[in-house]
């Protein structure tokens, strides 16, 4: 057996905000999309030309209240060919939230408390 690894779901409370979000922080734009008949549910698929892995981003109608994430110590990985241009986008943009320079990475956080690792294609 063959496994492929296609999409990861982040639960959003603002589709508008997290795609504005992602595609100014990431270059990620929208793949397609689902949405429930009675509208209880959006399901946008989000990626890019790099790859076709995609983030799933939800959102729950019934859901008002902010999605528990624990201590976010999941996190979804970004490899970037222009680290310092990157990290220069996203400390102007305001989403940096964790920095590890022994280690050559540093974190963003989504709208929704989500963390991203950055780091760089040089190892």
């Amino acid at each position: 057996m063959n496994f492929k690894m296609i999409h990861e779901n982040y639960n959003i409370a603002d589709i508008d905000k997290s795609l504005e979000f992602y595609n100014k922080a990431l270059g990620l734009t929208e793949k397609r999309r689902k949405t429930a008949s009675d509208g209880s549910y959006v399901i946008v698929y989000i990626g890019n030309e790099q790859s076709d892995f995609e983030l799933e981003l939800t959102w729950l109608k019934d859901h008002p209240q902010k999605y528990n994430l624990g201590e976010c110590e999941f996190h979804l990985a970004f490899r970037v060919d222009d680290f310092d241009a990157a990290y220069k986008l996203h400390k102007e943009i305001g989403c940096v939230c964790y920095e590890n320079p022994s280690m050559g990475i540093y974190f963003i956080i989504d709208p929704d408390g989500y963390w991203l690792e950055v780091c760089s294609t040089r190892k």
